[in-house]
C-alpha cells in the first residue's frame, strides 16, 4: 500500500536519498526541508521522474513552522502514514570552546525538531492503527565523537526517543525504529573535509573495513525496508548502516 511520507532533511544528503527512494516505490512524499528553494527543486525533479512530491519549507526546531508544514502535507496528499527524521546541524568545536548557543542550537535542530515532528505527525497514525517512523541518529551516538560532544549528546537522545516511543505504540500497529549511520558522504562531510574539521573522504575511507565511504542511497535502503509492510516486527531497534566501522549496540 502506498503511503504519504513526511521527509525532514529532504533535500539534501542522506535525507534527499530517503525521498527519491520513497517516491520510486509510489509514495508521496513531502520533501520538507530549511532550504525552500532546494527543495522545490527536488520535489520538482521527483515529480519529473514520475514520482508524487511537494516542497515545505521548515525549520524542524519551530513547532508552529512543523504543524504548518504538515497541514501542508495532509492537504495536499492526506493522512501522513511514514515520517522520516533527517534533518540535523553538526559542528566540530572543542568542548571548552563550545558556547551554550551553539550546544543548545544542535539540541534544538537534532533532539527538539525529531520530537516537534513525531508528535505533530503521530495522530494520523495512531487514527489508521499503522505507522512507521524513522529517525536518523549517528554512530557518533555509539562510540562518542572528538570535538562533537553536542551532536553525540545529540544523536544518542534521539536513539532513546525511539526507543521510548516505539515501546509506547506498538500495541497499535506503529514501528518505531532508528538509522545510525557512518563515514556517508554527504555535503555537510565534504564541507567539514574542505576545511579540515574531519578527515579526508581517503582517510576516512581507509578505517571502513568494507573499504569505501557509504552514500545516501546505502542509508535509504535500509530505510525503505524499515517504511515497508514486511518490516511490521521490527521496532525500537538501531540498525547500524556503517560499513562494519562500528560493531555493537
Amino acid at each position: 500500500m502506498k503511503r504519504v511520507a513526511f521527509v525532514t532533511g529532504g533535500a539534501s544528503g542522506i535525507g534527499l536519498s530517503i525521498s527519491q527512494h520513497l517516491a520510486r516505490h509510489g509514495h508521496s512524499v513531502v520533501v520538507a526541508d530549511l532550504n525552500g528553494e532546494n527543495a522545490e527543486k527536488e520535489a520538482k525533479a521527483i515529480r519529473e521522474a514520475g514520482g508524487q512530491a511537494v516542497a515545505a519549507e521548515v525549520d524542524v526546531s519551530d513547532r508552529i513552522q512543523v504543524d504548518e508544514a504538515m497541514r501542508i502535507a495532509r492537504g495536499e496528499f492526506g493522512p501522513l502514514g511514514i515520517l522520516v527524521t533527517s534533518a540535523a546541524v553538526s559542528r566540530v568545536e572543542p568542548f571548552t570552546e563550545m558556547t551554550a548557543q551553539s550546544w543548545q542550537q544542535v539540541i534544538d535542530v537534532n533532539l527538539t525538531g525529531t520530537f516537534n515532528c513525531a508528535q505533530a505527525a503521530i495522530s494520523d497514525m495512531i487514527e489508521a492503527r499503522w505507522g512507521r517512523v524513522v529517525l536518523i541518529s549517528s554512530s557518533s551516538a555509539q562510540r562518542g565523537a572528538r570535538r562533537m560532544t553536542h551532536y553525540a549528546a545529540s544523536k544518542g537522545g534521539v536513539i532513546a526517543f525511539g526507543k521510548s516511543l516505539a515501546l509506547e505504540y506498538a500495541p497499535i500497529g506503529i514501528t518505531v525504529n532508528n538509522i545510525a549511520p557512518s563515514a556517508i558522504l554527504t555535503p555537510m562531510v565534504e564541507q567539514q573535509q574542505a576545511i579540515g574539521a574531519v578527515a579526508s573522504k581517503d582517510a576516512m575511507a581507509s578505517r571502513v573495513p568494507v573499504g569505501r565511504m557509504g552514500t545516501g542511497d546505502d542509508i535509504a535502503a535500509a530505510c525503505l525496508y524499515l517504511c515497508s509492510e514486511e518490516a511490521s516486527y521490527v521496532t525500537g531497534q538501531t540498525v547500524s548502516v556503517n560499513g562494519g566501522s562500528f560493531v555493537g549496540w
